[in-house]
């Protein structure tokens, strides 16, 4: 299914005549992959990836982003906000504050649903179609733009990030930074390994820390708002693909509500996979953690033990006695070989590791009411309120950023 011919002209008339272009991709531009880079190089443009495409490319291409909304990074939002003209394939990203100020940019969208289309943002052009052939239909109509000192600050931005990301991940945590967990999985995980994330605060670090590579395959859910989701889509994966690795990133929250029962359907079934490794990753910080800091910076409220404090659970004592391989790290020095033990292990694997709840999942730009929000929750007395303030101040005022 292709657009037709006018509506294609009326696409790159408005694309040509933008200077700053953003590409904004979901899970329905996956199989148009080598198309949308070929529209990024020609138009000069940088590609931000909402959640649910961020395995479309790999995040090492200098002008892709990253993932965008408030589990977002910052070179996304410059770019949304930023760019005059933008292209939106197989999105359905529902979070408008995200996307550019409506009047500021001029718009395009194609989706192979025509009711999503204009359903976000007022797009000036909308393309009923398959995103790989109407991109490749669209193609010879753009014109290769001899300016490309706006893709080039892009590619300037998303170097400057991933630096500090992996300065954020490094800094020091009581016990382990939560960040560091992904940091350290993601140049272990080999080339076809499946990635998924339960909906809590291991979302901010999957969508951030997690450094996708061309050939694997992650996903969550795409409102954020189903728990538990994490260990059963690994489970669906690995009979989809039962050769392929898969990894399951989990909160304990999560992971108390209904994930702990689905090891016992993992130890039931692993058995008849050709390749056995499924591991699942428990960030274990007694916590209710994405809520936690909900309240705290939207509300202005401190947390309250009541509703957010979870009993320590021994998870990875739990698995060993279904005869998995538990495996339980409290050093942060520990994580790079504990991620090595299990990518080898002959059989499913729970990863336990004991996260601090303390360290923040910042969202890519903070504003002045989420700040005030925040600070009006230390003083209402919020417990370790002072460590809480000494490790946020260390993220957002690094030496570099």
């Amino acid at each position: 299914m292709i657009p037709y011919e006018a509506d294609l002209q009326r696409a790159a008339e408005v694309l040509n005549a933008g200077k700053k272009v953003a590409i904004l991709i979901g899970a329905g531009a996956r199989n148009a992959a080598v198309e949308v880079v070929q529209v990024a190089n020609v138009l000069g443009a940088g590609v931000a990836k909402a959640l649910l495409g961020k395995d479309v490319l790999p995040d090492d291409a200098p002008f892709v982003t990253g993932s965008i909304g408030l589990l977002g990074t910052k070179p996304s939002s410059d770019l949304m906000q930023n760019c005059d003209t933008l292209l939106m394939i197989g999105s359905g990203f529902p979070w408008t504050e995200f996307l550019p100020e409506e009047g500021k940019a001029r718009a395009v969208q194609i989706d192979i649903d025509p009711a999503m289309l204009g359903l976000r943002y007022p797009s000036e052009v909308n393309l009923h179609g398959d995103a790989a052939e109407t991109l490749r239909a669209l193609l010879p109509l753009l014109e290769h733009k001899k300016d490309r000192s706006w893709q080039e600050d892009i590619a300037l931005q998303v170097r400057d990030w991933w630096t500090l990301m992996e300065e954020r991940a490094m800094a020091p945590a009581n016990p382990v930074n939560p960040q560091r967990v992904v940091w350290e999985m993601s140049p272990q995980l080999p080339d076809n390994a499946i990635v998924t994330s339960d909906s809590g605060s291991c979302a901010n670090w999957f969508a951030r820390d997690y450094r996708v590579k061309q050939g694997q395959r992650a996903s969550l859910s795409g409102g954020l708002a189903c728990m538990g989701a994490a260990v059963p889509y690994a489970i669906a994966a690995k009979f989809a693909h039962p050769d392929k690795p898969v990894v399951a990133l989990v909160g304990d929250g999560a992971m108390q509500m209904n994930n702990m029962a689905e090891l016992i359907t993992i130890q039931k079934y692993w058995q008849q996979w050709a390749d056995p490794r499924l591991i699942v990753c428990v960030f274990n910080n007694q916590d209710l953690n994405q809520v936690t800091w909900e309240q705290r910076v939207m509300e202005g409220n401190p947390r309250f033990d009541a509703s957010q404090q979870l009993p320590d659970v021994k998870y990875a004592e739990f698995a060993q006695s279904l005869g998995m391989v538990g495996i339980f790290v409290d050093n942060p020095d520990d994580l790079a070989a504990a991620w090595q033990r299990a990518l080898s292990a002959d059989r499913p694997v729970l990863l336990e590791v004991k996260t601090d709840p303390e360290v923040a999942p910042l969202p890519p730009h903070i504003t002045f009411k989420q700040a005030k929000a925040f600070m009006a929750s230390m003083v209402k007395g919020d417990r370790g309120a002072a460590q809480i303030i000494s490790d946020t101040a260390s993220q957002l005022f690094n030496k570099k950023h």
